[in-house]
């Protein structure tokens, strides 16, 4: 066909479909289609060709360099495919290995008090209600009948801003809250984080979960305490359970009374974990004082109700039987899977 290409166009093309490799291919390219390529040369020639055969040869020129370029085409696609097959071969998986065990996710068991505590409440009709964390001399104390000489501030000294403003006890602050914007009756359930300048050990943190429960109505007694504290201790430890009240002392109810709960272990006969006594303190109650119905501009004469807390990690102590609070915090994952309940 054309001088230097020996065996014509189909030499050239068996020599493409027999490279093993891009790079081959790239050789082969090279040889024919570069700078110094054969058909390069062929163009270059192309002013020896006399006048009137120059159509004829540009014609034939550009035909062998188009099959020439398809070729190397295709086998380009032809060997990426191979080479793709080839790695996938490879990488395949093994699928009779045993695949690798993956931990589930699981709530802390805080949470998970949290929640079982929040089900009770809401099922009886208590609304969830929050605040924030950041509050007032006045609504953590004063409007809960608590000024500032009182005695019983000593037991909540906590962490004070630059402002005068602190990190709240109790979520009772919430209370007050909702009774000012609010008329009665009302039900609320107060969930959240407190705060107490508190040394840490086996049963106190300084930061720690509480829940707090206020009822407002009319005629409401210390039967109805008692009755819905029964209630909700048979459905958190269990049916068998048995509260007793006993006289005590808050601020903001009067009377008042620390809540027990028969022990779980040895069904109120005493043994080592509740000492003896057959009995756990599980949270403080009361009705609430009139003061506190002043306060927030509620007619005690016509008004009455109860209020009880406590803190969650208290909770989850007595009814998981932990000896040391602290193990909430230390992110042990021993611990942890102990009480691990998969997210559905």
């Amino acid at each position: 066909m054309f001088n230097g290409l020996e065996g014509g166009l189909e030499e050239v093309l068996r020599r493409i479909m027999e490279t093993a490799s891009l790079n081959d291919l790239q050789e082969v390219k090279a040889r024919y289609l570069g700078k110094q390529g054969l058909v390069t040369s062929l163009m270059k020639n192309i002013k020896e060709i006399p006048p009137e055969k120059r159509k004829e040869y540009g014609r034939e020129v550009n035909e062998l360099k188009n099959s020439i370029e398809e070729a190397i085409d295709n086998r380009k696609n032809e060997l990426e495919e191979l080479g793709r097959l080839a790695r996938e071969g490879a990488e395949r998986p093994d699928f009779t290995v045993p695949g690798k065990r993956r931990d589930i996710g699981s709530y802390h068991l805080i949470t998970q008090v949290m929640e079982e505590v929040q089900d009770i409440w809401v099922s009886m009709g208590f609304e969830v209600t929050t605040g924030p964390e950041i509050e007032t001399s006045y609504y953590n104390f004063e409007a809960l009948n608590t000024p500032e000489w009182h005695p019983a501030r000593d037991m909540h000294d906590t962490f004070y801003t630059c402002d005068g403003q602190l990190l709240r006890t109790h979520t009772s602050p919430v209370q007050i809250r909702v009774m000012e914007s609010r008329k009665p009756p009302l039900a609320i359930f107060s969930p959240g984080t407190c705060y107490r300048k508190d040394t840490p050990d086996t049963t106190h943190l300084p930061m720690f979960h509480q829940f707090e429960v206020l009822l407002v109505d009319r005629g409401t007694s210390v039967s109805h305490l008692k009755g819905t504290l029964n209630h909700f201790a048979k459905r958190l430890f269990g049916a068998d359970r048995r509260i007793r009240l006993r006289p005590s002392f808050f601020p903001f109810t009067e009377p008042s009374f620390e809540v027990d709960v028969s022990c779980g272990i040895c069904g109120g006969q005493g043994c080592r974990s509740c000492r003896g006594s057959g009995w756990l303190e599980i949270l403080g109650a009361g009705m609430v004082h009139p003061n506190v119905f002043r306060n927030v501009g509620y007619d005690p004469e016509i008004w009455s109700g109860f209020a009880l807390g406590t803190g969650l990690e208290r909770i989850a102590m007595l009814k998981y039987d932990l000896e040391d609070i602290r193990d909430l915090l230390r992110n042990d994952r021993r611990f942890l899977k102990g009480y691990r309940r998969a997210i559905i």
